[in-house]
């Protein structure tokens, strides 16, 4: 093998260490006193990589990772909030432009009764003694919400 070739090829593979891994019991006490105090000083990192026969770096190491993979649920459970706050807001939104349509249909109703039917009772009903737009008024908005309904109002 060339010496180019080589020292590709040993680039290419990491060194990987001897890594040793927490023990569950370790994990335990390092979540316990995580419980206290997400953040380290030199001391009390010094005394957890005794207690635990670990490297100090390996216990700021697992401190850093634990408030980052903390911080990332906290982000997740923060977005599934957001996300069912917006998928209620757009079924609110899809019921009220459901309604306001219902609405504009209902007044557009109302326009044609009162252009159309106005219209007609004053031009037939010009000579007569108290026909008022008030009174037809009344009448077409007694047809809309029904005889029954609108006596429960007193008539206006």
């Amino acid at each position: 093998m060339e010496r180019s070739q080589y020292s590709q090829t040993q680039k290419q593979q990491p060194l990987i260490k001897n890594k040793k891994r927490l023990t569950q019991e370790q994990v335990r006490i390092l979540e316990t006193n995580f419980t206290f105090n997400n953040k380290l000083d030199t001391d009390r990192k010094h005394q957890l990589a005794l207690e635990l026969g670990v490297p100090a770096r390996q216990v700021s190491i697992w401190y850093q990772n634990k408030r980052a993979r903390e911080k990332n649920q906290s982000l997740e459970a923060d977005h599934r909030a957001l996300q069912q706050h917006l998928e209620n807001v757009l079924a609110e939104n899809t019921s009220l432009r459901g309604e306001v349509e219902r609405l504009r249909g209902e007044l557009c109703k109302i326009q044609e009764l009162f252009s159309n039917g106005f219209n007609s009772s004053v031009s037939s009903s010009c000579d007569e003694v108290g026909s008022s737009k008030h009174d037809l008024e009344r009448e077409y908005y007694a047809a809309l919400i029904g005889a029954g309904q609108f006596a429960a109002f007193g008539g206006l």
